[in-house]
């Protein structure tokens, strides 16, 4: 079994459909993928902050139930969050709260020992065995360094975007609990990435091309889609996700994921017609 752990509220769709898709177009899979999706009701904070609908994981499971016996589960925690983290300093974080709901991980019964942490803006270009079999055995977790934070702040500066966690070394080291608690206690500029990285005991660093936040080679089995720095035609910045195609083709000059991306416009258009048809 392959497990995965995607975070947010419902505005996480088309990257859950997009990176499924490229996981089951990429990969020689002999085993099931089980999809674990955390998400809360925060929409006192903001009008958007509202869960991942059961349609949509409803649909979600449908499209992966045509690759195989793969599963989905919706994990609601609100209750959590408010417990924890209600008006702490991070709140406001540099994302949403949402980015800081995978540091629930060790307190929800029923996710598995090792699991992928994907955000949802990362397309796989190679199997994922590649990543997923990679002992973690005796660390906490495994990722990659950060494109920008690497040479900014620390050469192991980790991305959070891709993590394999060994939860069940984390849960022993109490990593998450005290990530927890610098979250709940100090303003921190990534905030759960920081928290993250500061809680760290023993981690396994691997190589950029399973976390690629800038390039996409041959070699690289993660593209991940985070914002990043553009020196034309003036330096700039700009957050394109992989599911804008029409920029993917404009300003990367990807066309290496064109069969994952019409058949997510096909199945993007069949999803809204079933929500306006029940409607």
């Amino acid at each position: 079994m392959i497990n995965i752990l995607f975070a947010g509220n419902h505005g996480v769709f088309d990257g859950m459909l997009t990176c499924a898709l490229s996981i089951f177009k990429r990969s020689q899979l002999k085993e099931n993928v089980a999809f674990y999706v955390l998400t809360m009701d925060v929409s006192h904070i903001s009008p958007s902050y509202t869960p991942v609908t059961d349609s949509q994981i409803s649909f979600f499971e449908s499209v992966i139930r045509q690759y195989g016996d793969h599963s989905v589960k919706k994990i609601d925690v609100t209750d959590l969050y408010m417990a924890e983290f209600s008006g702490c300093p991070n709140e406001g974080a540099y994302c949403s709260p949402y980015t800081l709901i995978r540091l629930f991980a060790d307190k929800i019964d029923g996710i598995p020992d090792k699991i992928l942490y994907l955000d949802v803006d990362i397309m796989f270009n190679r199997d994922i065995h590649l990543l997923y079999d990679i002992d973690v055995d005796g660390v906490e977790y495994a990722a990659a360094r950060d494109h920008y934070g690497k040479y900014l702040l620390n050469p192991n500066y980790v991305n959070a975007g891709v993590l394999l966690f060994n939860l069940g070394y984390m849960k022993e080291t109490g990593i998450l609990e005290k990530a927890r608690d610098l979250i709940k206690t100090k303003k921190l500029t990534f905030a759960d990435q920081s928290a993250l990285i500061r809680s760290t005991t023993k981690k396994k660093m691997l190589p950029q091309r399973f976390n690629d936040q800038k390039f996409l080679h041959k070699h690289t089995v993660v593209r991940h889609f985070s914002k990043r720095l553009f020196y034309l035609p003036y330096p700039h910045t700009d957050n394109i996700k992989q599911w804008q195609v029409s920029k993917v083709h404009k300003v990367f000059g990807y066309y290496e994921f064109d069969d994952i991306l019409y058949e997510y416009i096909y199945l993007k258009r069949k999803y809204t017609q079933e929500l306006t048809n029940g409607s």
